[in-house]
């Protein structure tokens, strides 16, 4: 089966998360991603947080599945010829590097068009053009400064952040569709261009819909959310869900840290989810019988429900607030998720073999393609695949023995 970007060269200059998370999703679409890496060192996640030593990290091996690996250090006049080389014969360049970094080395972007003009560079960065275009960005700054964290946690507690990784992993999943607009547009234009992302943006772009209540607040108290508060800020809110739809994660049996179910109350769904709990009553009672009245006193309503769930475990709940067409879902674990088959029997996580650590589960490409499918190899060694790729834009046995010698490769 041809993949959906097959004969698509991708040269992965990027390292940790934003970048290698993008050029993954590439390669899962049947791009040829080749990633570079400075020599004995490459990416910094391949010793960081490692659970065996001297054996690469879950964390690079996570993010760098279907890639090949070349050690190069562009520094050095063989791997600037390497690079240009390389540059010549790829269809994208991805990097992540901070600002100035390619420039600083010789490779700024009217050279590398000039070197190829059907190039598309992909650039990364923190924050755009501005004050802080040249400050550190890292996962939790980028919520922080995106908004993110502002709107996250409870009233009475400090802004926090989301562990669902909106930043980093967040935007280089918007750095692949300007690739892939980018890609698209050269097939009329046959000219390269530049793709531009940055985290604060990707951030901000996910935070729609609190830009769109910080707006309304001008109108009066955001009654969607519990107690109607009005500030001069969106506030946290905890688990509501602040869409119109009241919800709250409501405990259940045996009463562990995760046995929750998030529970949402729609209009039309009272009546029957009042008669499921044994709560008839409550249908017509006028403090519980509109949705507006409801709005008034969610905790009250939720308290009423959790009397119920608590008696109840979680995959319980959803089964009961399922068959009536209640809108619900357990709150899972990472041990729940690791340990649901079917997620394994659906191909989403794989467990893939590696020769150093032995198997380990990662996900597959949560895109899926009904033309095109994703077989998981495992994240390259470092520098696996050097001399192969090497032999291919030129370079013979000498010449790379003498890169290798020199610390070029």
């Amino acid at each position: 089966m041809v993949k959906a970007l097959e004969g698509v060269r991708i040269l992965d200059m990027t390292h940790v998360q934003s970048g290698p998370s993008a050029t993954q999703l590439l390669a899962w679409m049947g791009a040829d991603v080749i990633k570079i890496e400075m020599p004995r060192r490459g990416d910094i996640t391949r010793s960081q947080l490692r659970d065996r030593s001297n054996v690469d990290s879950l964390y690079f091996a996570m993010l760098n599945s279907n890639k090949r690996s070349v050690t190069l250090n562009i520094k050095s006049a063989q791997g600037q010829e390497a690079l240009t080389r390389l540059i010549e014969r790829c269809d994208v360049l991805v990097e992540n590097f901070g600002p100035g970094v390619l420039e600083r080395q010789g490779f700024s972007y009217d050279r590398i068009q000039a070197i190829n003009p059907r190039l598309i560079y992909a650039s990364i960065k923190g924050f755009a053009d501005g004050a802080a275009q040249d400050a550190k960005a890292y996962e939790t700054i980028a919520q922080a400064m995106g908004g993110a964290m502002s709107t996250t946690g409870w009233q009475s507690g400090p802004p926090t952040a989301s562990s669902a990784q909106v930043g980093d992993t967040g935007t280089g999943v918007h750095c692949v569709a300007g690739i892939l607009a980018a890609l698209y547009q050269r097939t009329v234009t046959g000219k390269g261009q530049r793709v531009d992302v940055a985290m604060q943006d990707c951030v901000v772009n996910l935070l729609r819909v609190k830009l769109r209540d910080q707006q309304r607040l001008a109108a009066g108290p955001l009654t969607e959310y519990p107690g109607a508060p009005h500030g001069e800020a969106v506030p946290r809110v905890g688990n509501a869900s602040g869409g119109g739809q009241p919800g709250a994660a409501l405990r259940c049996a045996p009463g562990g840290e995760n046995d929750f179910c998030y529970v949402i109350i729609q209009p039309q769904g009272w009546a029957p989810l009042m008669r499921l709990i044994g709560r008839k009553d409550l249908i017509d009672d006028n403090r519980f019988a509109s949705h507006e009245a409801r709005a008034e006193r969610l905790e009250a309503c939720f308290e009423v429900i959790e009397a119920w769930t608590r008696k109840r475990t979680k995959f319980e709940v959803m089964k009961a607030l399922s068959a009536i067409d209640v809108p619900c879902g357990p709150i899972l674990s990472t041990k729940d998720l690791m340990e649901d088959r079917s997620l394994y029997d659906r191909g989403f996580l794989v467990e893939v073999p590696h020769p150093e650590r032995g198997n380990y589960v990662t996900v597959s490409s949560p895109i899926q393609l009904s033309d095109s499918s994703v077989e998981v190899e495992r994240a390259p060694l470092l520098g696996e695949h050097t001399e192969e790729v090497l032999s291919w834009i030129g370079f013979d046995p000498d010449d790379i023995a003498s890169m290798r010698a020199s610390g070029a490769a």
